[in-house]
C-alpha cells in the first residue's frame, strides 16, 4: 500500500522535472504583486515609450498603442497598427507581453465588421 503511494509521488515529481525543464525558469507569484493596468497609451507616455523602446533595444511603437503599467510605470506595449511590442527585459514582462498580444487580438476582432456566411450554390 504505501509503494502505490510512493510510486504516484515519485511519478508526479518527475512530471514536475520535466515541466521544470521544458518551460524554463518562472517566477513564484508574490501575494503582495502590485496591481497590473492595461490601456490605451496616452501623449503623454511618449517619452517612458522611447525609453522602455531603448531598453529592450528596439524602435518605440507607433499608432495606436496599448500599455501595461505596473506602479504607476510601463513594462510592456504593444501596436495596434503593426503588432510591434517593447518590453522591459529586466522585469518579468513575459506575461504582459502575451497578454498585450491577446488584448490587441480581442480589439481587432472586435473592429472588423462579423463575416456573412455565404451559401454556396452548387451546380444542378
Amino acid at each position: 500500500m504505501c509503494e502505490g503511494r510512493l510510486s504516484t509521488k515519485m511519478m508526479y515529481m518527475r512530471a514536475t522535472d520535466t515541466l521544470k525543464k521544458l518551460l524554463g525558469p518562472t517566477q513564484d507569484i508574490d501575494v503582495s504583486s502590485p496591481d497590473v493596468t492595461i490601456r490605451y497609451a496616452r501623449p503623454d507616455d511618449a517619452l517612458a515609450l522611447l525609453d522602455l523602446a531603448d531598453l529592450d533595444s528596439s524602435h518605440a511603437p507607433h499608432g495606436v498603442v496599448i500599455v501595461a503599467e505596473v506602479d504607476g510605470r510601463l513594462w510592456a506595449a504593444h501596436s495596434l497598427d503593426d503588432g510591434h511590442a517593447v518590453a522591459d527585459p529586466f522585469r518579468p514582462t513575459g506575461e504582459l507581453s502575451f497578454l498585450l498580444a491577446e488584448r490587441a487580438r480581442q480589439l481587432s476582432s472586435a473592429a472588423r465588421p462579423p463575416r456573412r456566411h455565404l451559401r454556396t450554390l452548387q451546380a444542378a
